[in-house]
């Protein structure tokens, strides 16, 4: 999976997305308070990353507030939402938005999108991140993979917890 669509017109990525089934690979991110932290670093919970392109967005915002809302009563799972936008304003909206079940990680110096590829090559919104979920488990092995077909949508939550549940 290599490609997605902005507002129906292809979209190309970096590369090929994580595969449900392999193992995740470790990515460095920023948090709010402009440490850095790890995906192994996380230790072993089940995890939610939500890739997306930013939180200024509607879309976006509609998205981290579902996950938020959707993963808050789940035990032993941590959700991080993915994207080069900087820590502060990630914080902010969180903030803003009482979002406290979900953790921030910016990409702005880290290495998610070139670990995941979930980087978009061309189009409007080149540079950032498409809109991706992965499930992980407690060993970090990739259970569920979504790579959104049309950025501006939201993923299929209903399916996503399903697989967290599962797990």
């Amino acid at each position: 999976m290599n490609k997605t669509k902005f507002k129906g017109s292809d979209v190309h990525l970096t590369g090929n997305i994580p595969a449900s089934g392999s193992k995740a690979p470790d990515f460095t991110y920023v948090k709010e308070d402009l440490s850095e932290g790890t995906l192994h670093g996380l230790g072993n919970k089940k995890k939610v990353i939500i890739a997306l392109p930013s939180l200024d967005t509607g879309v976006c915002q509609m998205e981290a507030k579902r996950f938020n809302k959707e993963l808050s009563s789940r035990k032993d799972v941590v959700g991080l939402v993915v994207s080069k936008d900087l820590p502060f304003a990630m914080k902010r909206f969180c903030a803003a938005e009482g979002i406290e079940n979900v953790q921030i990680a910016s990409d702005f110096r880290g290495n998610f999108t070139s670990h995941y590829n979930t980087g978009m090559t061309d189009g409007p919104l080149k540079g950032l991140s498409s809109r991706a979920v992965f499930v992980l488990d407690g060993d970090n092995n990739i259970k569920h993979t979504e790579l959104v077909g049309e950025v501006t949508e939201e993923p299929n939550y209903d399916e996503i917890l399903r697989i967290v549940d599962s797990i």
